[in-house]
């Protein structure tokens, strides 16, 4: 039993069953047994086995750089009452070890109800009308000898105040930001060697990488400024940033944008300054970039659909039925075919990328969908065998602990 709990604590079963709105998911809880109150530490333990299966439902629904961008949603409107998602739950396996109490958890998530949540919330559509981005932006002020930043050769330890707050804001407006933050990409795992700060082409490589739509390169600094504000000093800041599509190269976007602020302290105006700055240039690129992308999200492409999988032909046939429900689609040619593969060609209002994510939401009772490359010209999907769901059996969930 010792051995069956320990390899339930790292890893997990999950089966989507959506056609059935049921998600179902073997998850494990620990809590630490207080004053000998086993039952307690139990009813405990069950409860973030069930938090941790409402949280593998959520990232089945969408993207992970969706699921990062909505953490604040997850936290306080999700898990802060779990138990409103479980339909029932069974325990697999329990165990008393080192004052605390492990259990095993297979759960039955409702996944219907979490979808309507999500979308009530406008997060499960999001990044389907909004870009993927990812910044490139170098940071100054007078108490730095050079340009802060985290790409490139002789790159310096950064935190960048300016692309904190643009991020901030962006993510509020449900844009999707990748590549940001503590865990950025080493350029050097993707064979990537930027020449300079200002290597542009490698920067858009780098975004490739990470699945960017557009990277947003340039540079915040603040100074000191001559004029003064009665007895306080005063500072000015300006962010020049542009914005460059990934795939073509074509600078699209240019935003400088220029702010002031006063304090009796050096450092706290040099913040003053880049922070106001950054809130006027996030505003300027939300307007621009959702002017810009209403205008090209639904441009239309020609590209090449890779189909294969087993049983293959009735399984072609039930996808393509499912093409007459996205009005996206202006044509289909079917290029080639075999016993267990075909080449499609598609006309598309959209990306290669959009067309994929809009197939994904399409779900089927005896098999599912994989896509394994998505490029310019071309979207590899394979069909996948759909495991059958255990009869459930169980309680409903507790009230979260």
């Amino acid at each position: 039993m010792a051995l069956f709990i320990s390899f339930w604590v790292f890893t997990g079963f999950a089966f989507a069953a959506k056609d059935s709105g049921i998600f179902m998911t073997v998850t494990t809880g620990k809590r630490m047994v207080v004053n000998h109150n086993i039952q307690q530490a139990k009813q405990g333990a069950v409860s973030d086995a069930l938090s941790a299966a409402v949280q593998n439902a959520f990232s089945e629904l969408m993207t992970p750089q969706v699921l990062a961008s909505n953490l604040d949603f997850l936290y306080t409107e999700i898990l802060s009452h779990p138990s409103d998602f479980i339909i029932t739950y069974r325990s697999l396996g329990e165990i008393e070890h080192k004052s605390a109490f492990l259990v095993a958890v297979e759960s039955r998530v409702n996944l219907e109800m979490l979808q309507k949540t999500l979308t009530d919330a406008k997060i499960l559509d999001a990044g389907k009308d909004k870009p993927f981005i990812m910044f490139f932006i170098s940071e100054k002020t007078p108490s730095d000898d050079l340009p802060r930043y985290w790409w490139g050769k002789d790159s310096t330890s950064y935190k960048s105040l300016a692309e904190e707050t643009i991020a901030g804001k962006m993510i509020q407006n449900r844009f999707m930001l990748v590549g940001n933050g503590p865990q950025r990409p080493d350029p050097s795992f993707y064979n990537i060697t930027f020449i300079s700060v200002d290597d542009i082409n490698s920067a858009r490589t780098l975004g490739k990488e990470m699945k960017a739509d557009m990277i947003i390169f340039g540079n915040a600094a603040s100074s000191l400024a001559t004029n003064r504000m009665g007895g306080e000093k005063t500072f000015d800041a300006e962010i020049l940033l542009q914005a460059y599509d990934v795939n073509t190269g074509e600078k699209i976007i240019s935003s400088k944008v220029q702010a002031v602020a006063k304090s009796n302290t050096d450092e706290e105006g040099y913040t003053q300054a880049l922070v106001k700055a950054a809130g006027v240039s996030a505003e300027d690129l939300i307007e621009k970039i959702n002017s810009y992308w209403s205008r090209n999200l639904r441009k239309e492409q020609t590209f090449d659909l890779k189909l294969s999988g087993d049983n293959f032909l009735p399984r072609f046939i039930a996808l393509k039925q499912r093409f007459k429900d996205m009005p996206e689609i202006i044509n289909t040619l079917q290029k080639e075919i075999g016993s267990n593969s075909s080449l499609v060609q598609i006309q598309y209002k959209g990306n290669p990328s959009r067309f994929a994510n809009a197939v994904m939401l399409k779900t089927f009772d005896s098999f599912g969908l994989e896509i394994t490359d998505v490029t310019d010209t071309l979207v590899t999907i394979r069909f996948i065998e759909k495991q059958q769901a255990p009869a459930a059996e169980g309680s409903k969930a507790p009230a979260p602990q």
